[in-house]
């Protein structure tokens, strides 16, 4: 449980009435993202405030008129469901730096170079980033990812289709290397030969390229043909 000199204040106004919980920054973020938190622990102080400051606690009567319940972990769930949380400066310098990096290595993993057809490090996407001065916020950073893209793009070349690839796998190998070309590309087209053999072309996101190739190669013991579209 967070003390309360080290939490911070959950708010949610009703009307004309005002209702705060103390609880520990980390967990209430946690808890706004969609994932499972203990509101118990989260709670620093098992009371909602009308006004934390002075200690003015809200009456079970008064929670039970305005939230249908008395139950404080209920009314806590509403007030963080429902209502903002005061985090401190330090901690959205923190969590911004860490969603910027999210970000940085989801674009790696769904883009590449169009010269190359390689990935770009995360790292030179994060520089690109502070080159396009580019304004992060606490929102998920899936819903930021296309406009850190259009942002960049005049700093760094970058597609984001996928790359096609084109292979030949010889009947021995087929049994085993089709069931990764499922689990990590998108069959496009797929014949098979007379002899056993696979012909297919499939499509991949940069960052599952090398890995795709890395297990095609195990499999086959290299003995694949391999050409990128």
């Amino acid at each position: 449980m967070v003390t309360v000199d080290e939490a911070v204040i959950a708010r949610l106004t009703k009307g004309d009435k005002h209702f705060e919980i103390l609880v520990d920054p980390e967990m209430a973020y946690a808890f706004k993202e969609g994932k499972p938190v203990s509101i118990q622990k989260m709670l620093a102080v098992n009371e909602v405030y009308s006004d934390s400051h002075k200690g003015l606690r809200v009456s079970p009567e008064n929670l039970q008129k305005v939230f249908g319940t008395s139950d404080v972990i209920e009314v806590a769930k509403q007030i963080l469901e429902h209502g903002d949380i005061q985090l401190t400066t330090e901690f959205k310098r923190k969590r911004l730096e860490e969603i910027k990096k999210q970000i940085a290595a989801l674009i790696s993993k769904t883009s590449f170079d169009p010269k190359t057809k390689n990935p770009h490090p995360p790292e030179r996407i994060l520089n690109a980033m502070e080159q396009a001065r580019i304004h992060i916020t606490l929102d998920p950073p899936e819903s930021q990812i296309e406009n850190v893209i259009k942002a960049i793009r005049p700093i760094l070349p970058i597609s984001t289709d996928k790359i096609k690839i084109e292979l030949m796998v010889p009947s021995q190998y087929t049994g085993h290397a089709y069931g990764v070309i499922k689990s990590l590309t998108n069959v496009e087209k797929e014949k098979w030969n007379q002899d056993g053999s696979l012909h297919v072309v499939v499509s991949v996101t940069a960052g599952l390229k090398m890995e795709f190739y890395d297990k095609i190669n195990h499999i086959t013991h290299g003995d694949v043909d391999i050409k990128e579209l």
